[in-house]
């Protein structure tokens, strides 16, 4: 018999007991584009534990739209290893590489939760756990509550090591700068987007991948946001390797 009680009692159940195992945890990330996806799945399938919180209902960030709603992305060379662990096919044209940028998100996620990673939708960082002046822990609370902008008090989770994976607007760095007021750039704030370059852009955005303020990591366009390099456009390849060098950058530490 189908019972909507029982339908009900078990999303809600098994909804919790996800969100309550990833109370304290060893890395939370913010954000569930390419790169916050890529770094979740190699530090879940190094055993550590991993959660990433995505505003939106649909993870993928500005990867399901290819380019201007042309399904599609491009990678160059330095990054088709990452196309071939996801398993994601592609179109070798000249040097470089293009995939469906839809398969790609479904790919990238679907690797990302089988290696151990749990990801959480519709959940916005409203502010972050600063403890012995570091980054300690992401307060969470439901999207759709901010956005009707309801009175309703935040919760909050803990974890050795943060990830601002948020893209362009660069969110959690936006917050640690206004409640610590400096951050690891040369001018102590956040320099700024500059306008579009793919060529400087893809190499700035692994070297812009670090430490931002201690045990905050930055990835992705957030990380060229952050220390003032351009936008790339529809080629991901960085974006997927600045996902890996945080991961990596970080299990050291672990």
């Amino acid at each position: 018999m189908i019972d909507e009680i029982e339908i009900t009692r078990l999303i809600v159940k098994n909804a919790v007991d996800d969100f309550l195992d990833s109370l304290e945890i060893d890395v939370a990330i913010a954000g569930g584009g390419p790169s916050g996806l890529v770094a979740a799945k190699h530090l879940a399938e190094n055993k550590a534990r991993v959660a990433l919180f995505e505003r939106k209902l649909s993870i993928g960030g500005g990867m399901w739209g290819g380019g201007m709603l042309f399904p599609r992305i491009v990678v160059q060379e330095e990054a088709k290893e990452i196309l071939d662990e996801f398993e994601i096919k592609y179109k070798k044209e000249g040097d470089k590489f293009v995939a469906n940028s839809i398969e790609s998100v479904a790919k990238l996620a679907s690797k990302a939760i089988d290696s151990g990673a749990k990801i959480f939708n519709g959940i916005s960082v409203e502010d972050v756990i600063i403890r012995d002046k570091s980054v300690s822990g992401f307060v969470l609370n439901w999207s759709s509550i901010m956005a009707a902008k309801l009175h309703v008090d935040p919760l909050a989770i803990k974890s050795e090591f943060c990830i601002d994976a948020t893209g362009h607007p660069a969110e959690i760095c936006n917050i640690v700068q206004r409640k610590v007021g400096k951050l690891n750039t040369p001018s102590g704030e956040i320099e700024g987007e500059k306008s579009m370059w793919a060529e400087k852009s893809e190499t700035l955005v692994i070297e812009n991948t670090r430490e931002v303020y201690p045990r905050l990591y930055v990835v992705g366009m957030a990380a060229n946001a952050v220390f003032g390099a351009p936008r790339m456009g529809p080629i991901f390849g960085g974006m997927l390797l600045s996902g890996k060098k945080a991961a990596e950058l970080i299990l050291e530490r672990l």
